[in-house]
């Protein structure tokens, strides 16, 4: 065997390994920002699949999984609703960009700094995940006697080993005394407790050891090949180094008589 015979059945392994190293990966979600990126990643990788993101030209983020886990993938994100529905707020829709705001436009963002201000202030008690403060001031007419009154709703999302069932009356009260003409009665409070998400279940049937390693059985072809390229490459190497070996040991060794010739005369 001839060292320019082995070298590219050398390459060859080499390459055949690479190709099974890496798994084929396909398009999960695209068009994320950070945030929602990263909970879908966190949220995979608690239940044992490999993801990955990429950056797309628009500077949003892409999310790849194998593609013998995305059905997979896919049950787990409808099971924890992510990624999560982008809706316009009264903010954006008013954000006042033209050069003449309206009386309307500058209520409305009087309204949305109202609601910011509020949700900012209750999100800072221990225990509460997020908060939304929607405020309804009606325009009233000073000549009319009927005039409606103001009224405000308190979403919350808390832990639910919070207890923030007790701060209902302040958190009332706080919305009520930071808006004026709002009175404690028309100040509603929603409180939805957040159990901590269970992962999926996976059954052990969906696991194949091989070689004292458990893996997904998507993964299992991808990692016996892995493995018997590995063995061959060690073959190949231990004999390589043998032939040298050998070659080296047995290598013809220089006639003295002709080495003599070449040695200086007494």
């Amino acid at each position: 065997m001839r060292l320019h015979i082995l070298a590219p059945v050398v390459r060859l392994l080499i390459l055949g390994l690479c190709f099974a190293l890496v798994a084929c990966k396909v398009e999960l979600h695209s068009g994320l920002d950070e945030r929602d990126a990263n909970e879908i990643l966190a949220l995979l990788m608690k239940n044992g699949i490999a993801a990955s993101r990429d950056v797309a030209k628009d500077k949003t983020l892409t999310v790849l999984v194998e593609e013998g886990r995305f059905a997979e993938a896919v049950d787990i994100l409808q099971a924890h609703s992510l990624p999560r529905e982008k809706f316009n707020d009264l903010c954006s829709v008013f954000s006042g960009e033209g050069m003449i705001s309206s009386p309307v436009e500058d209520r409305a963002r009087l309204i949305c700094a109202l609601s910011q201000e509020l949700s900012r202030t209750i999100s800072e008690i221990d225990g509460v995940m997020s908060a939304r403060v929607h405020v309804v001031l009606p325009e009233n007419d000073l000549r009319r006697k009927n005039a409606k009154p103001s009224s405000a709703s308190i979403f919350i999302r808390h832990h639910e080993d919070a207890p923030i069932d007790k701060l209902a009356p302040q958190i009332k009260l706080l919305v009520a005394n930071g808006i004026e003409g709002l009175v404690y009665d028309k100040v509603s409070v929603a409180m939805v407790p957040v159990i901590s998400p269970v992962q999926i279940a996976t059954s052990s049937n969906d696991y194949t050891a091989i070689a004292g390693i458990w893996v997904h059985n998507t993964s299992a072809l991808r990692a016996q090949v892995t493995i018997y390229l590995l063995i061959a490459l060690l073959l190949i190497a231990l004999v390589t180094n043998g032939y040298l070996y050998w070659q080296w040991r047995h290598r013809p060794s220089r006639p003295m008589a002709r080495a003599s010739k070449h040695l200086p005369a007494e």
